[in-house]
């Protein structure tokens, strides 16, 4: 999706030395990023209001040194506060602020009270360590400014880290922040999004043609991303029958459990699996029975039974987790769907079933599923999984776990970032991993990552994960590559929230797709797009 790459702060840098190499002043680069953030200051102000410009000791600062230049010379009352001393300026940042002609006083926590708008030129989203001393006091004084005082953050909020979205302690808060040529994972993960406030992407004329010397693995979903959807949607033909588009089964719980399943299965279908049946526990039957309509039903109270269900080839997805409880017996049909050429999708119970440390024998899920007797205690371990996953690579296999559940079947990825944490459990797993929240990342084993930023805070809904679940098992059904369909059904999940409000609950989700999947269809008619 051209538009939406993510670049880190190494790829940043490299994208500005490329550009220069290309024949792009690095002045000229340091002049159009100024401009673009006077630009965005102006929206807020008019000739003689006072503004207070941050700067500090590297490039960001003369960034600000630029928009302080040029918001003075449109008639602002404009003072330039610096961490540091002129004297320890290098490079471009000391040029800009050569030809600043006003007064440069130290920075200080009170040193931008009287401003009407202040430009947070501190800290650029490189930020290498933590903030201390007087540029973390001017931050907590900045974010108690009084109501009314607009803060304009140059490439990130100071104290932010462009990589994580982590702050480091401390983080100034924007409403807007202007940023250059491509976001940044700290733009679009958490807090990082909420800390960035309104986010301008600014042209300040590197060539996009750097992009393919860069190769980013990291891209973001977002409105913008719409269109390259549509074309990908797994649409139906005029020639289309429900085989074509693939049979998705979906393993419920036990009886009283049962919920969860049927809202997945009811998402597979709505997405447009051709067929969807529910692999039920004899406990489960009845009231399965009872809700059910087009989505068919099957009996399915043991490992065999799903082996069994399974060797119909024309059952090509499998979806298990939902209330499936957590033990041996939902581990064993786990491993068992893996043996099987079925594109697998692992949720939920079916992910904390292989938790580090997962010794288990469980009386009452075993009754559940219809044994009697206790069988021996058996160890499952995330690399038990891992294995059986990386047996079959061309088999699909998509994880989605939540936070909870991604620290208990990966202990070990404790990175400070999101993307590199879910990449490290894709690459580990050999699997598509759905690190799921408000910041969702799809993340592939080849390294390529996706970061979701159109959901909506009311998607936290018990059930909601569930229905996800079930999108992404219903576009495997149709042959969706793996990655591609967790893209797609996290993105559209978000859009059907977005569509529905507050007050959605997780039943009203696949209710809401068809009109999602209507604008999706007008928008290819009318760009074309995948004709």
């Amino acid at each position: 999706m051209p538009g939406n790459e993510l670049l880190t702060t190494d790829e940043m840098g490299r994208a500005d030395a490329r550009a220069v190499e290309l024949g792009v002043a690095s002045l000229t680069l340091m002049e159009n990023a100024g401009l673009a953030v006077a630009d965005a200051a102006w929206a807020h102000l008019q000739k003689g209001d006072r503004v207070a410009v941050l700067c500090g000791p590297g490039n960001n600062g003369g960034d600000g040194f630029v928009a302080a230049r040029l918001l003075a010379e449109r008639g602002c009352e404009v003072g330039v506060a610096l961490l540091g001393s002129l004297d320890a300026l290098k490079g471009d940042a000391a040029a800009m602020a050569a030809r600043w002609t006003g007064a440069v006083v130290a920075l200080q926590p009170d040193v931008a009270r009287e401003a009407k708008l202040v430009i947070d030129a501190i800290f650029g989203a490189g930020l290498a360590r933590d903030v201390a001393g007087v540029a973390a006091e001017t931050i907590r004084a900045l974010n108690a400014r009084k109501a009314g005082t607009k803060v304009i953050a140059v490439d990130v909020p100071s104290g932010l880290d462009g990589n994580t979205g982590a702050e480091r302690p401390t983080a100034v808060q924007a409403d807007v922040t202007v940023t250059f040529f491509r976001l940044k994972p700290g733009h679009v993960l958490l807090p990082g999004r909420i800390l960035c406030g309104r986010v301008h992407v600014a042209d300040i004329g590197i060539p996009t043609e750097v992009l393919s010397d860069i190769a980013p693995l990291q891209q973001m979903l977002d409105e913008q991303s719409a269109p390259d959807l549509a074309a990908r949607f797994p649409w139906r033909e005029l020639h289309a029958h429900k085989y074509s588009h693939g049979h998705a089964v979906v393993v419920s719980g036990p009886a009283f459990q049962s919920g969860a399943a049927r809202m997945a299965a009811r998402g597979a279908l709505r997405i447009g699996a051709g067929l969807v049946t529910i692999a039920a526990p004899p406990s489960a039957l009845p009231e399965n029975a009872a809700h059910l309509t087009a989505v068919m039903l099957k009996p399915c109270g043991s490992t065999p039974a799903l082996t069994a269900i399974l060797s119909d080839k024309r059952k090509n997805a499998l979806l298990i987790g939902p209330g499936a409880g957590v033990g041996m017996e939902t581990a064993d049909m786990v491993l068992a769907a893996l043996e099987t050429e079925a594109a697998v999708v692992l949720d939920a119970d079916a992910v904390t079933s292989f938790a580090q440390g997962g010794d288990h024998v469980d009386a009452g899920s075993i009754s559940a599923f219809g044994f009697t007797s206790k069988s021996e205690r058996r160890t499952y371990k995330p690399d038990l999984l891992f294995d059986a996953i990386r047996a079959k690579p061309n088999r699909p296999v998509v994880l989605t776990p939540h936070e909870g559940e991604f620290g208990r079947l990966f202990p070990d990825c404790t990175m400070p970032s999101k993307i590199e944490r879910a990449r490290a459990a894709s690459i580990r797993s050999g699997a598509v991993v759905v690190l799921k929240g408000a910041d969702t990342v799809i993340a592939r084993p080849d390294g390529h990552v996706a970061v979701n930023t159109n959901a909506p805070p009311w998607l936290a809904t018990a059930g909601s994960g569930d229905v996800l679940a079930g999108f992404v098992t219903g576009l495997l059904a149709q042959r969706m590559p793996p990655f591609d369909a967790a893209c797609m059904a996290v993105w559209l999940h978000g859009e059907c929230a977005n569509l529905l409000g507050p007050g959605l609950i997780a039943e009203d989700l696949s209710e809401a797709l068809p009109q999602v999947l209507s604008a999706l269809l007008t928008m290819r008619k009318e760009t074309g797009a995948g004709t």
